[in-house]
Parts: C-alpha cells; sequence; structure tokens
C-alpha cells in the first residue's frame, strides 16, 4: 500500500536530519520523496561509490557492512545515505536488502533544489549534519 502524504511526513519527521523543519518544509521534502520496493538482496548503497541518495526505510530490514564487516541491521524507520544530500564523498559502507524493502529515496540532484528554493530549510538541515559529525568525530 502507498504511503499517503501524512505519513511520508511522519516518517522524515523522526529523522535527525528534518527534525527542526517545520510543517511546510517536511511537506516540502516529501514531495520529491519517491517510494520505491526492493526485493530481498538489492545492494541500495555500496561503500566507496558516489553517493546520489537518501533514504528512509519504511518497511523490511538492511545489513550495513563496511570492508565486508557486518557493522549493524536497521529496520522500519531507520535511514542512510544522508550526507549524499550535501557532499560528493564516497558511501562509507554498503548496504544491501536482508527482507524485501519498501523505501523513501530523495535525490541530492532534488533535494539541492530545494534547499535553493527554501531559503529557510538550508540553514536546519546543515546544522542537523554537522551535530550528527561532531557526534562521529573521535
Amino acid at each position: 500500500m502507498k504511503l499517503r502524504r501524512d505519513s511520508k511526513i511522519d516518517l522524515l519527521r523522526s529523522v535527525p536530519l528534518f527534525a527542526e523543519c517545520s510543517q511546510k518544509e517536511l511537506g516540502r521534502i516529501a514531495a520529491i520523496a519517491d517510494e520505491l520496493y526492493q526485493p530481498e538482496g538489492t545492494r541500495l548503497i555500496e561503500e566507496g561509490k558516489k553517493g546520489r541518495e537518501f533514504f528512509v526505510l519504511v518497511d523490511g530490514t538492511v545489513d550495513v557492512r563496511r570492508n565486508g564487516r557486518k557493522l549493524r541491521t536497521m529496520g522500519n524507520g531507520d535511514f542512510f545515505g544522508e550526507i549524499a544530500l550535501i557532499t560528493d564523498s564516497p558511501r562509507s559502507a554498503t548496504v544491501t536488502a536482508t527482507s524485501p524493502v519498501r523505501v523513501l529515496v530523495i535525490t541530492s540532484q532534488a533535494f539541492q533544489r530545494l534547499l535553493a528554493d527554501t531559503a529557510t530549510l538550508q540553514p536546519k538541515v546543515l546544522a542537523a549534519l554537522a551535530e550528527r559529525a561532531a557526534r562521529t568525530l573521535p
């Protein structure tokens, strides 16, 4: 069953990157988020490759691996690939579906256009990314 706009907004609100966004801003983000279904075994992100998408896991599970070593399993509501929305850095891990999955996908190109068109959104997203990066530094 396809997600309604309100359900997309609720999922996006739970993502720390968008936590400070207004209802209107979340609605604009939801409008550029595509819903996709992928079968078990699909590699959604490949370590070392350029990132072009951000994912929010609606249903299903994925494994996250770095250098072939399993780091964690993610499930409903988890997200990955957010750095790709802002930077052109290579992916730091491989993410593979371990069950059929349904994901919301936001491309970096669409998100960059949205940032350019929505002046209030950019500082909120950049502050959230900076906070996340600071927490991961040694």
